[in-house]
């Protein structure tokens, strides 16, 4: 029998890799940033061209290659990270798995130019699909060049999968941000069509945060820092205000490699116990370092993935060192929430004997005598006063003089005292009049309202109608009139990052249909100086970040999906929750609401708004 196992050709097994390595424009950005990291560069330039797919280049300063190593990084498992597979347990680099450079030459156009700072000539090398197309001696600064265009341009159906640009574009952010922000000694920038977008100098931890995520990070952030045997912990944690709803500005770094932990995350939620809203996000930006022989990081080609020795100790230790950062800066509330620290003991007090107070007793005082001055007292102790003390006196009438004639001789009794207020509460109709208002509709466990009809009777889920009634208004006001805005006494002052400031500036039109007024819009904040009728103005970031949170996937391409999908955003923040009691009138005018809406039957997201009973099936219910 013949056999029927052969070799791949190399070409085939790099698309094959190529498939886990490269799975969008981001990825690319992400090998390519790293591999200049690891070059020692302390410049660093990204340039993209349509969210990545035209063009992605990264230029730096690092030590360059030389003729023979630059032709041999585009082999597969060519690396010079690791000789031997005991260097995986002692790693200090970010690539080690050799495939990057083989994977991104298999599926589009690469060209590479090099020069160490030692040589007086570089290299310039052009590959498309695996295949070397030149390669030629060249006049070039130090460092590397890297720019791969046309991203899976021999496999179509990988590129007919990619989002539209806008979110490729955030995806190439966000790996953008998690390289920058672990490397703050090595100065970034970012070009997106020829508009810089990120300008990063050489700064501390906390100047890069900043820098990448506007000005009024600074005040958000409370410092981490704790040293034991097992760990070295620093960073920075969000103040609990300042938690939102969506999971945007959390970064942990370990070894300065960012990874995603979801353990490591509920030990920083633990953290946060009883000091957050239900459903709140803090912000964290934490750099772990532990020994390198202690993680395994070699799980998947992405390296997001990192195998811990003991994740339990790790799990205790973050949890304690943010508990006492947030206990130290004063953010954590103390045990005893009705305690006055005016009322504490001061420093300086602390030490100092306290000394018995001298008391004067006059104790020949009888409160039951029958004289009405104490002539003893008022002798003994008329040295105590001075001299100006204004004495009682003797003419005019007394006190008691205001009380003369209320005797009950005097024919007063207080039963027959009238007095003014009952004179005017009188009812202005008879009781034979009123009509009794009936009570239509029941609230049954602060969720659903019961309301009878003439079949039997409709339950309805608060909630869900809530939000039918709220999309149909914001829908209706979007597309066919323009919603009426009530003016807020100050302006709100919102601050944003340069991503969400993107997508704001992108729905603006849409959100002034809906009654937002826009007074003034900077490259990271905004100003409010109205909002539609039935938003409240401690609701207006609650719904705009719900809506950037909603929108993280991309805004559709349609105007029609645009305003439909920040119609149900907004319906979701601002409709009456579970659990929220309302009022009799209340509770009739969502019923009233909900039928009078277009399609009544299911809400926005396709779920069933109300149920209807009959008095049949109720009475079967009752039937032995």
């Amino acid at each position: 029998m013949s056999s029927i196992i052969q070799l791949l050709p190399d070409h085939v097994a790099n698309q094959i890799a190529a498939g886990e390595v490269v799975q969008r424009p981001a990825s690319v950005v992400k090998e390519l940033l790293e591999n200049a990291v690891d070059a020692n560069a302390t410049d660093i330039k990204l340039i993209i061209k349509d969210a990545g797919k035209a063009l992605v280049q990264v230029i730096d300063n690092g030590k360059g290659m030389s003729v023979t190593d630059a032709r041999l990084c585009f082999e597969r498992h060519a690396t010079s990270k690791i000789r031997l597979a005991e260097d995986l347990f002692s790693l200090s680099t970010k690539g080690f798995r050799g495939e990057a450079l083989a994977s991104i030459a298999a599926i589009a156009h690469v060209e590479m130019k090099t020069k160490q700072d030692q040589e007086e000539l570089g290299t310039q090398i052009v590959i498309e699909g695996s295949k070397f197309v030149s390669q030629e001696v060249a006049v070039l600064p130090r460092g590397t060049s890297f720019a791969v265009k046309n991203l899976f341009f021999n496999i179509p159906a990988r590129r007919n999968f990619l989002k539209s640009d806008t979110v490729e574009y955030r995806h190439v952010v966000d790996e953008f941000q998690r390289v920058a922000l672990a490397h703050p000694k090595i100065s970034f920038t970012f070009y997106h069509n020829g508009s810089e977008m990120f300008n990063l100098p050489v700064s501390t931890m906390r100047q890069r945060i900043v820098n990448i995520f506007s000005g009024k990070t600074n005040e958000k952030l409370v410092p981490v820092q704790e040293e034991t045997d097992i760990i070295i912990i620093q960073g920075f944690v969000g103040k609990p205000e300042f938690a939102k709803k969506s999971r945007g500005e959390q970064f942990f770094f370990v070894n300065d490699r960012f990874i995603k932990s979801g353990y490591l995350h509920h030990a920083v939620m633990a953290a946060y116990d009883g000091v957050l809203k239900d459903g709140a996000q803090p912000s964290y930006f934490l750099y772990l370092t532990v020994p390198p022989n202690t993680i395994d990081i070699n799980i998947h080609p992405t390296k997001t993935e990192i195998k811990f020795d003991d994740e339990h100790a790790l799990y205790a230790i973050l949890r304690a060192s943010i508990k006492h950062s947030l206990g130290q800066f004063n953010v954590a509330p103390v045990l005893d929430f009705d305690r006055d620290s005016n009322l504490d003991t001061p420093y300086s007090y602390k030490d100092l004997q306290g000394e018995t107070p001298t008391i004067q007793v006059d104790r020949s005082f009888n409160p039951f005598s029958d004289d009405k001055i104490n002539k003893h007292y008022s002798s003994a102790s008329s040295a105590s006063f001075p001299s100006s003390y204004p004495k009682k006196s003797e003419q005019g009438p007394s006190w008691e003089s205001l009380y003369v004639g209320l005797d009950n001789d005097s024919g007063n009794n207080s039963d027959e005292i009238s007095f003014e207020s009952e004179a005017v509460t009188g009812s202005l109709f008879n009781d034979e009049d009123v009509e009794q208002t009936v009570n239509n509709a029941y609230q049954i466990h602060k969720k659903y309202i019961v309301s009878p009809i003439k079949s039997g009777m409709v339950i309805v889920d608060q909630q869900r109608a809530h939000q039918r009634v709220l999309y149909e208004q914001f829908l209706t006001n979007m597309t066919v009139q323009q919603a009426s805005s009530q003016q807020l006494l100050f302006p709100l002052d919102l601050y944003f990052s340069s991503v969400e400031m993107e997508l704001i500036e992108e729905l603006k039109l849409s959100l002034i249909n809906t009654g937002f007024v826009f007074e003034e819009t900077k490259a990271d904040h905004i100003m409010i100086s109205g909002t539609p009728v039935n938003v409240t103005e401690s609701e207006v970031s609650l719904v705009l970040e719900q809506l950037l949170s909603d929108l993280h996937d991309g805004i559709p391409e349609s105007s029609f999906s645009q305003n439909d999908t920040i119609a149900k955003s907004m319906a979701k923040s601002l409709a009456v929750k579970t659990g929220t009691s309302l009022t009799v009138k209340e509770q009739e005018n969502l019923v009233n609401g909900l039928f009078a809406c277009k399609d009544p039957n299911v809400s926005p997201f396709q779920k069933p708004t109300f149920i209807t009973m009959r008095v049949e099936d109720i009475d079967k219910k009752f039937a032995l």
